[in-house]
């Protein structure tokens, strides 16, 4: 028993990593705020969008913002992932940790992003993005700021 209590505080993520719905992996890459691109076993890189959040578009005010946010917390280093479902593009949408943090409350904390209501009841998202958005925090600066599913619209009106 003492052997397996010592093997669990050394090796914490071994254990995580059995679990058969989540991952641990190195994140190899940030497209932009909520999707990243990590390294699989076998050197397989897979896509994944983030779950709950949704973050500027590259081009669109504080987009490079939630980028760089993105990355400062998540690039080079290993996160766990849980799959929740695929888009219609067929990416895979997932609840990615990094040590105790689940990186859509960070991103949404620090005003880098959008509480994605639309496919997220969670109250505690809801919660984070008013109290940022009270306090002026990150894109909640800009009294204009549109949401990206908004900008996405209005953007694909002006090609059409």
């Amino acid at each position: 028993m003492k052997f397996f209590k010592l093997l669990l505080l050394c090796f914490p993520f071994f254990f995580i990593a059995q679990h058969k719905d989540k991952v641990i992996v190195k994140v190899i890459g940030v497209k932009d705020g909520d999707t990243i691109e990590v390294l699989l076993e076998g050197n397989i890189a897979k896509v994944l969008r983030f779950a709950e959040v949704d973050c500027p578009e590259n081009g669109q005010a504080f987009g490079k913002n939630a980028k760089a946010f993105t990355s400062s917390q998540l690039f080079g280093k290993k996160v766990i992932f849980e799959i929740t479902s695929t888009d219609r593009w067929g990416r895979s949408i997932a609840k990615v940790y990094y040590g105790k943090k689940y990186i859509s409350e960070e991103i949404i904390k620090a005003g880098m992003g959008w509480h994605y209501y639309q496919y997220s009841n969670s109250q505690k998202l809801a919660q984070l993005q008013i109290k940022a958005k009270k306090n002026k925090i990150g894109l909640w600066q800009d009294k204009n700021a549109k949401a990206p599913w908004d900008y996405r619209k209005d953007k694909k009106k002006k090609k059409g």
